[in-house]
């Protein structure tokens, strides 16, 4: 639908930095436009006046003038020819979209336990018998019954956990389910640690 006289924000260029609206990018573009560098000069002092007003409170940052500055750099497309009063070669590392992260493709027998359970499987097999390796496998049991009731949507088997202990561990963790208390917790629990998490 094409009504004239209106002008929508999607049909607009792009804003550089959106923070500080487009009639500030507006200003910057004139600016670009006038001849007289002394002129120019003055302009920019300007526009960087109205954008400190635009944000009050970070007058208590250190350097926010250079940041401001920067910031008219940026909206410039560094082609405002002016003699800046500070140094605006940071300026172009705001601009830098940072390296994509490698997302870890590590293949683990079941999903619902995760990677880290199974890195302590790893550690727990290579561990020697003591109080730590106790305390070790007393936390990994209860986390793995977290995990199966989340995941398998309240499925409470104390033998699967060990069963998939031991067998994750090549027989090195073997819990006595006639003695090993796991923690009390329930489907209601996790319920409301993920509302509180909303």
């Amino acid at each position: 639908m094409n009504i004239e006289g209106l002008d929508y924000n999607t049909r607009r260029e792009q804003l550089i930095l959106p923070e500080y609206g487009r009639e500030i990018q507006n200003m910057v573009d004139h600016a670009l436009t006038i001849k007289d560098r002394t002129e120019r000069r003055r302009c920019a002092e300007t526009i960087v006046k109205i954008m400190e007003r635009m944000f009050p409170q970070n007058r208590e940052n250190i350097d926010y003038k250079r940041k401001l500055w920067d910031h008219l750099a940026i909206m410039s497309r560094f082609a405002l020819d002016i003699d800046y009063p500070c140094d605006i070669s940071d300026a172009a590392k705001i601009t830098a979209k940072p390296q994509p992260m490698e997302y870890p493709m590590k293949k683990i027998p079941v999903k619902h336990y995760g990677s880290m359970i199974f890195d302590i499987f790893e550690k727990l097999k290579s561990m020697p018998p003591g109080a730590g390796r106790d305390e070790l496998t007393r936390i990994t049991a209860n986390q793995m019954k977290r995990n199966l009731m989340q995941w398998g949507h309240g499925s409470n088997n104390d033998k699967k956990i060990a069963d998939d202990l031991a067998y994750y561990t090549d027989g090195a963790i073997q819990l006595d389910l006639n003695s090993f208390k796991f923690q009390p917790f329930s489907e209601r629990t996790l319920n409301d640690k993920r509302r509180k998490k909303k």
